[in-house]
């Protein structure tokens, strides 16, 4: 037991400091100059993700739980903390397509799903392929779970008063847009702990295939929204062709949905297939931050060097995976609940 608690506070450990390091970093948001961020970084990300991973746990709805709060994490992240979701200035978001309801459409759109994935699926799924004998269990205890419920929301409150006061100050959401992000976020985390596991079942293709069309999805999905619209593509106006891209990028989400939550539900699903579906992801996360975040040489080749870091990490874990050692492990399904 004693043992389980330690390996079990590490896990948590590792997982707090790799979401931030997936979300932002392998992006080039921003720069790794800027490293120093992670100091703000860590309590709302790692602090929420580690607090996503022990409620999904102990409610036992899987990966679509993951997801469900993961999404629940962006409305807090974008649209109570930073409160870019409704800025008119933050980003220059406001000028990728146009404002529904007091948001940024094309914004809500990109950030609320890719939170859900890579500030919450992916540095859970990581991590649970770094200590596969945990991935059923909590890795806290209850005090565990509430200081980083209350981590999370000292984060939270740090993002408020370091970041938007230096990037966006005196902008404060209307009360309308902060009540209805409050109901999404409790909206989302009643189903992320209520809906039950998916039951589909389906034949997975072979690992490098799932690796390939995670790549593309990602690719794909980031490429369609960000950004587009505005001064930065003026081929796009903001009459009917911003429909285009959006709507393309939904039907893009919905239907690596539907076959991820059928190839990950049915056998012989496995964790190689999980590293190769989030390896894919990574990959094409970080190639497309070199085209769209990457401003300097500096930044470009920083970023060329995190990539390569991140592709000799994913190796690593790929021979753990497929060791003999982890040959039970790999027996197993790394996704035994299914996902949505």
């Amino acid at each position: 037991m004693t043992a389980n608690r330690t390996r079990g506070r590490l896990a948590a450990l590792l997982l707090a400091v790799v979401t931030p390091l997936v979300a932002e970093f392998t992006l080039g948001n921003p720069p790794l100059r800027m490293a120093w961020l992670l100091l703000l970084w860590i309590p709302i990300y790692g602090a929420g993700t580690v607090l996503i991973r022990e409620l999904v746990r102990r409610a036992g709805t899987g990966w679509t739980g993951v997801l469900l709060l993961g999404a629940a994490y962006g409305v807090v992240e974008e649209g109570l903390a930073l409160q870019a979701l409704s800025s008119p200035t933050m980003y220059g978001a406001a000028g990728w397509a146009p404002r529904i309801l007091g948001l940024n459409s094309a914004y809500a759109e990109l950030q609320i799903p890719y939170h859900a994935v890579f500030s919450a699926v992916i540095p859970i799924l990581l991590t649970d392929l770094v200590f596969p004998s945990l991935r059923e269990r909590p890795y806290l205890g209850r005090l565990g779970v509430w200081t980083a419920g209350v981590v999370f929301v000292l984060g939270a409150l740090l993002l408020r008063v370091t970041v938007v006061t230096s990037i966006d100050p005196g902008y404060r959401a209307p009360t309308a847009v902060l009540v209805g992000c409050a109901v999404a976020v409790a909206l989302l985390t009643f189903a992320g702990l209520r809906l039950p596991r998916s039951t589909s079942s389906g034949k997975p293709p072979r690992p490098a295939v799932t690796g390939v069309f995670g790549g593309v999805v990602v690719f794909g999905y980031l490429a369609l929204l960000f950004p587009f619209g505005g001064a930065t593509r003026p081929f796009f106006t903001h009459g009917g062709w911003t429909v285009v891209p959006m709507v393309a990028a939904a039907v893009l989400a919905v239907g690596a949905g539907w076959l991820l939550r059928r190839w990950t539900a049915g056998d012989p699903w496995t964790p190689g297939h999980s590293l190769a579906l989030a390896a894919g992801a990574l990959v094409a996360h970080t190639a497309f931050g070199l085209v769209s975040n990457a401003d300097t040489t500096a930044d470009r080749l920083s970023l060329a060097a995190v990539g390569v870091v991140m592709v000799a990490l994913l190796a690593l874990l790929g021979k753990r995976v497929a060791s003999p050692r982890g040959l039970a492990v790999h027996c197993e399904r790394s996704f035994p609940e299914g996902a949505s």
